[in-house]
């Protein structure tokens, strides 16, 4: 998976820079006597990808920072005068995950690193917090899934709407929307419209530009490392940093990068944990092969008849958020279904779920938000993003995970990496 070394537990075997050299990995977690962490120590944590969005997971409780990684210099030297001086900085993430006093890998990179990185922690003994989207293809994810099977790692994604914080234009938890939903007073099967009137905002800017010129590489920046096992293409800065998210290469717009926000809650309330829509339908102008672009509609539709419904342009203003064929929920927590909160009184509330990583980790237990449902919001992501590449209908086999009689979908879920780098 990670060129020219194998890690795992306890050997971190020397990578492709000579200057790594040999390093043997005893994890604190799988420690007896010295260096062996109680569960009432303090965890210890590295930020891998210290740009915008790593700015903002410096420091969160539950876990102390001892390092910091990124191939941009100028990030990496801002972020050291931020943080204390027993913060050490690396510029190649394998140093960081050789370090046997780290406890837990915060993944900020670009999509196209996750997996790699993900898999590569997890192999070093390492627990995980990864950013979203979880991975940049389908085949990625399987992968992420199978390495916190094999090394007992603990994950999370970073997104939380299923557990935690105001849903959108909600004024509420997600808990009360998914009581309603198992309590059948909407009734069965549901649809799901999500849309600017419920928060929705895809980033449609974040679109990729075409016909890049050719640009020298800033001396600060080790493009080759950054780009990883993306192909490769000659620089620009709207590549890289903040606008990579318009790039197949890398990510997919703004669907890419705010749809796992929206569409995981979704898998909750609907209890699609477990499985994928069969069927992805998109209305969408006809894709360029790396810039990403704009689309208008995408509908994921599952085996029993529920539908999550994209709507890109916000025509209608008044759908409900959820339909079902006795009832409808808006946004608000309004609903058609008379005297809603005191039918409401009469159910059990959602079990509840594990929404603390620090004690997810030192209780070795899965967080509400892991490798395996990630796995499968994710793939809702990737799903979008694949049938607006093609700009067609798909047919999904949730079981095999692959699309049926359809080549060209299927070399979408497993893209080719650049080498030395691969799955």
């Amino acid at each position: 998976m990670v060129p020219k070394q194998n890690l795992n537990r306890r050997h971190f075997l020397k990578g492709s820079l000579a200057t790594l050299g040999l390093f043997s990995i005893v994890p604190r977690k799988v420690l007896g006597g010295s260096g062996y962490t109680s569960p009432s120590d303090e965890l210890t944590k590295a930020v891998i990808g210290v740009g915008g969005m790593g700015q903002g997971h410096l420091r969160y409780p539950g876990a102390r920072l001892l390092a910091v990684c990124d191939v941009d210099d100028n990030h990496l030297q801002q972020t050291l005068q931020r943080v204390s001086p027993d913060v050490k900085g690396y510029h190649d993430f394998r140093e960081v995950l050789a370090r046997p006093d780290i406890d837990i890998v915060h993944i900020v990179t670009p999509p196209h690193w996750h997996a790699l990185m993900s898999i590569a922690a997890a192999e070093a003994g390492k627990d995980i917090w990864c950013e979203k989207p979880m991975t940049r293809t389908i085949r990625e994810g399987q992968k992420v899934v199978e390495a916190m099977r094999k090394y007992g790692s603990i994950f999370r994604i970073n997104t939380w709407f299923r557990f935690n914080g105001d849903f959108y234009n909600f004024g509420t938890t997600v808990a009360p929307i998914k009581k309603l939903i198992l309590s059948g007073l909407l009734g069965w099967p549901l649809k799901v419209n999500i849309s600017e009137t419920t928060g929705f905002a895809w980033k449609f800017y974040w679109c990729g530009k075409m016909h890049l010129p050719t640009e020298s590489v800033p001396p600060e920046l080790d493009y080759d490392m950054w780009l990883g096992p993306a192909p490769f293409k000659p620089y620009h800065p709207h590549r890289v940093h903040v606008s990579f998210r318009g790039y197949w290469d890398y990510d997919g717009g703004g669907l890419g990068d705010m749809g796992q926000h929206y569409l995981d809650p979704v898998q909750y309330l609907l209890d699609k944990d477990d499985t994928s829509p069969i069927e992805i339908d998109v209305d969408a102008p006809q894709a360029h092969p790396d810039a990403v672009g704009s689309w208008r509609r995408i509908s994921l539709k599952y085996a029993d008849g529920c539908e999550i419904v994209l709507d890109g342009e916000a025509k209608n203003k008044n759908l409900p958020y959820i339909e079902g064929p006795l009832g409808k929920l808006y946004p608000g927590f309004r609903s058609d279904i008379p005297d809603l909160e005191r039918k409401l009184a009469e159910f059990p509330d959602p079990e509840p779920q594990v929404t603390d990583f620090a004690q997810a980790v030192r209780e070795r237990r899965k967080f509400a938000l892991n490798e395996e449902n990630g796995h499968r919001s994710c793939t809702l992501v990737n799903l979008g993003k694949i049938a607006v590449r093609l700009g067609r209908k798909l047919h999904f086999d949730p079981e095999k995970q692959c699309f049926l009689n359809d080549d060209e979908a299927n070399r979408l879920i497993d893209e080719p990496m650049r080498a030395p780098w691969h799955l």
